[in-house]
């Protein structure tokens, strides 16, 4: 039985869900939600964190600070309380609520920035304010996740190393863009490893980390709406990009079966049974990072109203909604009482969202 004195000394990484018996090929998920932060972004965050106390750079009167769109924010948030730090999360308009309460739970201001950038969208513009900052004020202290190096080296000596002592005859790894932290770490330790790894990217439609041209993305998480500076292409074999209805697809396939996953969990096993349906996989081992869980994701991906204003009120059939065995019958009113419509929980205000056009992580 682990005692910890220190939130981010527990994290679970020894989870797998064998996906076949939903999807129907077999697909290994790491999850990696099951931390006090509730995504991989903890192991990014310590990192970072503690080598730039190491290094001398954080001092206790610093003041971190950090652009991301929610999980890297709670993580951080989480490591600031408890090691005593203050912490700003610069994030924008579309970070979802519960995100935002949660960072301000454990003490962190969270700014949020309205409007985008018309060359770097929403990215360009956290980061400007960003930079603003530090210059304003010399206790502010950046930790970068888009261009420290602390965030893939995470991966290389944790999320792949573990990934390699479960799955010795690994074949694919599915891995998820972002700021490519996760990716790079993990593709550049099965680059040297003792059997060939094929390493497939998995990104959003719009998004522009491995080229073309930016689009509206809704779901935060994984994709840039710039040339992530961690990327090294070199080290990827093949990239499928998703779109967003399939992610949500995805993820309310899960939770039907049980399992409530985030967005980018449900890009990447969107993009990865994508790919196990295209090719030959029966003697392939195949595993797939899942970096969150989806109770953030309650009033976004999981509300209907927020779906249906964004993505019309076709985007699900009956048979791919999360509802079970309900689906198919109303929900029954007891003699005597009154019938209530389910309440609109969550941001309905599918007009704000349309407004913007690219999510960041």
């Amino acid at each position: 039985m682990p005692v910890i004195s220190a939130p981010h000394a527990f994290n679970e990484s020894q989870l797998y869900v064998d996906l076949e018996p939903i999807f129907g090929h077999s697909l290994f998920l790491k999850c990696e939600g099951f931390n006090f932060a509730g995504s991989i972004k903890l192991k990014a965050a310590t990192e970072m964190v503690e080598t730039a106390e190491r290094d001398g750079d954080l001092k206790p009167d610093s003041i971190l600070v950090e652009s991301s769109s929610g999980n890297l924010g709670v993580a951080l948030s989480m490591i600031a309380a408890s090691k005593g730090y203050r912490f700003l999360c610069v994030t924008d308009s579309r970070c979802n609520l519960s995100t935002r309460l949660l960072m301000e739970a454990l003490g962190s201001r969270v700014h949020t920035i309205a409007s985008l950038d018309a060359k770097s969208g929403f990215l360009g513009a956290r980061i400007d304010y960003v930079r603003a900052l530090c210059d304003s004020d010399d206790r502010y202290l950046w930790l970068s996740q888009y261009t420290n190096p602390n965030n893939w080296k995470a991966h290389y000596r944790k999320t792949a190393p573990e990934i390699a002592q479960h799955f010795p005859h690994l074949d694919v790894l599915f891995v998820g863009a972002g700021t490519t932290g996760t990716l790079m770490g993990c593709a550049r330790y099965f680059r040297q490893w003792h059997r060939p790894v094929r390493i497939v990217a998995v990104d959003s439609v719009g998004s522009v980390t491995f080229g073309g041209t930016s689009g509206r993305r809704m779901i935060p998480g994984l994709g840039m709406s710039m040339p992530p500076p961690l990327l090294d292409e070199s080290y990827v074999d093949e990239v499928i990009r998703v779109e967003e209805t399939d992610t949500i697809r995805a993820c309310h396939r899960l939770a039907k079966r049980g399992f409530l996953f985030g967005g980018s969990t449900g890009t990447v096993v969107s993009g990865a049974m994508r790919w196990l349906h295209d090719y030959d996989t029966r003697e392939l081992t195949a595993v797939a990072i899942a970096p969150d869980l989806g109770e953030r994701y309650l009033d976004t991906i999981y509300q209907s109203n927020w779906l249906h204003d964004l993505y019309g009120e076709d985007m699900l059939d009956s048979d791919e909604t999360a509802d079970g065995p309900w689906a198919a019958d109303p929900v029954p009113t007891p003699q005597g009482a009154s019938h209530h419509t389910r309440p609109q929980t969550g941001n309905s205000g599918g007009n704000e969202h349309r407004q913007h056009q690219d999510r960041e992580a």
